[in-house]
Order: structure tokens, then C-alpha cells, then sequence
């Protein structure tokens, strides 16, 4: 089973020509000829300043001035300054916006099949999420979007997904038995949560800390920062890193606006995404690495699971892959978990 898109004609030409460009050495990019008229366009974030998503779009925008000696400038616009993910993604497919940083779970209202990079207990680690993505498999959902007005420049890491809870430490999916996890509004979560023995709640993401404090649920899900600023912490202090979810981000361009450079410009916006994601991926562990540090140091219990416990929760959830709304994803599942 192949992926459910058929690439022809012009998605056909981009993917060839999107795998040459990611083979390119940067240190032959010879700078784009100065234009006559400086051009200005716009990336969207909703990121805050100072998150590792806002700084690799400030790189990116560096790099492509620099080399272009100032022909093309990217003005980061985040802070949701114009507008909530949704709102800013149908904005760049008319082109209205040119750039934009955005993660797979809005993306896949474009496009469905996207889900297939979202599956839980997917990846083996973060190295090897990254070798998937700057790979064949990558590269084929970067440009398959282009029908819709959009492609892909690069994959940005949001990190993973794990639990904590304000009850016990987790090590298999039977310490999960009787907790109520509050999970994003997803058909995936909630069959996730079931799968390994929790109760699914619903509690808007401002409200969690609240709900955790009060015990009116005894745990959630997230990554490393979002648990750290938001101070769940203080209410959940068991962290169990079984990164059951990883869902990488893109910097997406209009297919409008990409038609409007030359060669040599696309060359240059592509290389420049490519090392603006190494660096924003950096940027991500680095941060990781310290809000780990502050709640070991604040008392969190952090439990790293063994790849015996990791696999119990892989056994747990392979009848989330049989149900029909995900079983279309085999094909991919495979092909992924069979990158080196």
C-alpha cells in the first residue's frame, strides 16, 4: 500500500526536485544577485518570543537574507499576532500570508493522511523521528500538499508527548488503571488513553492546572515545556517519559508566493530552512533538557521506562493500528519502523 495521494505532473517534478535540493552542499550556494526592489514577506507564529519555534523562524529569516544580500526579507509576525493556527493557515494557502510555522495536527485539515506521522509509539527516539522526516517518506508529505496551495520547506521538533500524574509512578499501562487523563480533543488520544487502561476527560488546556490542583482529574499528557510553564508540575509531580506521541512541525510556504521565485531564490529558501530546522532542533533539546532539570530538581518523580516496560505499551495500543480509521496508515507505520 502505497500513500493514499497519487503524485503526478507538476507534485511529481516538486518531489524530485525537493529531494535534489535537500542533497545540495549549502557551502556551494552562491548568494542570489542583489534585486533592484527589496521584497518583504511574512512567517506566522503563534508561538511566544523566545520558544524554539520562533527562533528557528528567526534563523530561517536570517539565513535567507543573508543570502539573497537583502533581496528577500521574512518578517516573523508570532505571538498569534495574526491569528490562531487555523485562521493563519487558510490565510497562506490564498497566499495572503506567504510563510508559516504550524504543527501536523492543524495541517491535517488540509490533509488527512498527515495523521500516519502521529501515531503512538511510533518512533523509537527523536534521531529516529528525524531520519524519517529528512528522509524519502518526509520529503513526500512536504510537497503533497501543494494541490492545496501549500509546501513544505522543513520539519521543526516539538517533542514528545508523555504522562504525569498527581497519583503514583507509571511503569506499564496497568498504572494507568482507574485514572481519569485529560487528552486533546482527538478520536486518536481518547483511543489512545483507552487503550492503556485510563479514563479520557475533557478540560481546556487553561483549566488543567485547576482541575489537576482540585483533583478533579488525576493526570494529562504533554511535553516537557508545556508541563513546566504551566506548572503542572506542582499538582502532578509523577512524569513518566513514554513519549507515546510525537507530532512534528512544519515551515510551510504558499504554493502562490513559492512560484514567484527564481531557481536560484528556491534553492536558497529551502537550504536556509533545512539549517534553520538543525538549529531549531538544537534550540528544543537544549530547552528540554533544562525544564528536565528543574523538575528533577523540584521534587518531580521522572520515570524513564526500559525498552521491556516501553514495549508493554506498544503491545497496549496495536489495536488502535487495526481500527478502520487508522488501519489506511499500515503502510506508512511500516515503512517508518523500518528506517535505520
Amino acid at each position: 500500500m502505497s500513500l493514499p495521494f497519487r503524485f503526478c505532473g507538476l507534485v511529481a517534478a516538486l518531489l524530485l526536485s525537493f529531494l535534489l535540493l535537500g542533497g545540495c552542499d549549502e557551502k556551494k550556494t552562491e548568494p542570489a544577485a542583489a534585486a533592484a526592489k527589496v521584497r518583504i514577506f511574512t512567517l506566522a507564529d503563534t508561538h511566544a518570543d523566545g520558544y524554539p519555534t520562533v527562533l528557528g523562524d528567526l534563523k530561517f529569516a536570517e539565513l535567507v537574507k543573508q543570502r539573497t544580500n537583502g533581496a528577500v526579507v521574512i518578517r516573523v509576525r508570532n505571538n498569534a499576532e495574526l491569528g490562531a493556527e487555523p485562521e493563519t493557515l487558510q490565510q497562506t494557502q490564498k497566499g495572503a500570508i506567504q510563510f508559516i510555522r504550524i504543527g501536523t495536527n492543524v495541517l491535517s485539515s488540509v490533509n488527512p493522511e498527515i495523521n500516519a506521522l502521529s501515531m503512538p509509539y511510533l518512533y523509537r527516539d527523536a534521531g529516529h523521528m528525524f531520519r524519517v522526516l529528512d528522509g524519502e517518506i518526509g520529503s513526500e508529505f512536504l510537497v503533497s500538499m501543494y494541490k492545496d496551495g501549500l509546501l513544505g520547506l522543513c520539519w521543526f521538533d516539538a517533542g514528545s508527548r508523555s504522562f504525569y500524574n498527581s497519583r503514583r509512578e507509571i511503569r506499564k499501562p496497568s498504572d494507568l488503571a482507574g485514572m481519569k487523563i485529560r487528552v486533546q480533543d482527538s478520536d486518536l488520544m481518547l483511543d489512545l488513553v483507552r487503550a492503556v487502561g485510563a479514563e479520557p476527560a475533557s478540560v481546556a488546556f487553561n483549566d488543567l492546572y485547576a482541575a489537576l490542583r482540585n483533583n478533579v482529574i488525576d493526570g494529562a499528557e504533554n511535553n516537557w515545556p508545556s508541563y513546566m510553564t504551566q506548572k503542572h508540575s506542582l499538582a502532578a509531580p509523577y512524569f513518566t517519559e513514554d513519549n507515546h506521541q510525537r507530532s512534528p512541525e512544519m515551515i510551510l510556504v504558499s504554493a502562490a508566493t513559492w512560484e514567484k521565485f527564481s531557481e536560484e531564490e528556491k534553492k536558497i529558501l529551502k537550504e536556509s530552512a533545512m539549517e534553520a530546522a538543525r538549529f531549531q532542533r538544537e534550540e528544543w533539546a537544549r530547552q528540554e533538557a533544562d525544564y528536565r532539570r528543574r523538575a528533577t530538581a523540584g521534587g518531580v518523580t521522572v520515570t524513564t521506562l526500559t525498552d521491556e516496560e516501553f514495549n508493554r505499551f506498544v503491545e497496549a495500543v496495536k489495536p488502535i493500528y487495526q481500527k478502520p480509521a487508522y488501519s489506511r496508515f499500515s503502510d506508512i507505520a511500516r515503512r517508518i519502523r523500518e528506517t535505520q
